[in-house]
């Protein structure tokens, strides 16, 4: 069978490319990093304007209809330039919600926020105590499992301390306790199942991005940068390192998007696990072969490198996703990085 992205949603995504090249996102993003959301949110908003949220949603509460093959091609965009902010948690909120309506138990007066670009977060159960972007994030929506295979949802008031990691873009906090409750039963259990899975592809997704700009980049130094009065991309060993990133992060690709069209768990997780490895080992030989530039902030690349390990690890690790291969039936996530 050979899969191939029709010329529309390679249109797409060359669009989305090109506008979030003539943005900001590096200014962006080191302010999210600060604290400062104003030009994270104005990006989330020319997003929605794009329609990627809206990708994520039915034609009947103003989306486009869930159409995860061209959500996949904006995330790999959204990966390939580190745009900052809950991107997978605000689709999985959208997923979370509208699989609610669909069961005949809507919460009104979310999703139109949604679909017009406001971040949201989520806290799944078995997905750890912490929700990504908590400050920045409206609404935080928190599902707790009950008796039976039901759960509750509730939207938290507010959320404690922030918490950092190798990203500094990426910050987590513990949800408020309290709030109100918007749901409860099996229709929330199953919901917040199926927007998981969605969470997990879409990272997949950003973590292919991801490992393409930073293979591009490092194939451009390797050019420019010289020793021994040759390029080092000349060494026969550097170009063996190159190749091997080429290799896994194009092995990973059709990975992602069969993924997409099935929307299988065990397929989801086999392209978490390639997108994920791949973008990490392509950090490592980007940071290898940049030399000690590659460690300075004032480098665009630092974005890239920063997020490879979290995005790896975030809605499921290698290790967990390999399991999710052996079984029949998904377990709960393991906590999640920040």
């Amino acid at each position: 069978m050979r899969f191939a992205l029709t010329d529309e949603q390679l249109a797409f995504g060359r669009s989305l490319g090109g506008m979030l090249a003539a943005a900001d996102v590096p200014g962006a993003a080191r302010a999210w990093a600060t604290g400062d959301h104003g030009p994270g949110r104005a990006l989330f908003g020319r997003l929605a304007e794009a329609g990627v949220f809206a990708l994520a949603a039915p034609e009947r509460d103003g989306g486009l209809g869930v159409l995860p093959v061209e959500l996949t091609v904006a995330f790999v965009e959204l990966g390939r330039h580190a745009v900052p902010g809950p991107l997978a948690e605000t689709v999985a909120a959208g997923v979370l919600l509208t699989g609610l309506a669909e069961a005949g138990d809507p919460v009104p007066g979310l999703v139109p926020g949604l679909l017009a670009g406001r971040p949201a977060t989520v806290v799944l159960p078995g997905g750890g105590a912490y929700a990504l972007d908590a400050d920045a994030a409206d609404p935080v929506l928190v599902v707790e499992p009950g008796p039976a295979g039901s759960a509750s949802l509730r939207a938290a008031p507010g959320h404690g301390p922030l918490r950092g990691g190798t990203d500094p873009v990426r910050r987590s906090a513990i949800p408020s306790g309290g709030g109100r409750t918007l749901a409860e039963g099996g229709a929330v259990a199953r919901s917040a199942a199926r927007a998981g899975e969605f969470a997990r592809l879409l990272t997949a997704a950003q973590s292919l991005g991801l490992g393409l700009a930073l293979l591009e980049r490092t194939v451009a130094y390797a050019r420019s940068r010289h020793q021994f009065g040759a390029p080092i991309g000349s060494f026969q060993a550097v170009k063996h390192r190159l190749a091997d990133i080429l290799i896994a992060l194009e092995f990973a690709r059709p990975l992602l998007f069969g993924a997409a069209l099935t929307l299988d768990f065990r397929d989801i997780a086999a392209a978490k696990t390639a997108t994920g490895e791949a973008a990490y080992a392509a950090a490592l030989t980007a940071l290898q072969l940049h030399g000690a530039i590659g460690y300075t902030d004032e480098l665009p690349l630092s974005l890239h490198l920063r997020k490879a390990r979290p995005l790896r690890d975030a809605w499921g690790s290698p290790s967990h996703c390999r399991a999710l291969l052996l079984t029949d039936h998904p377990p709960p996530l393991p906590p999640r990085s920040p």
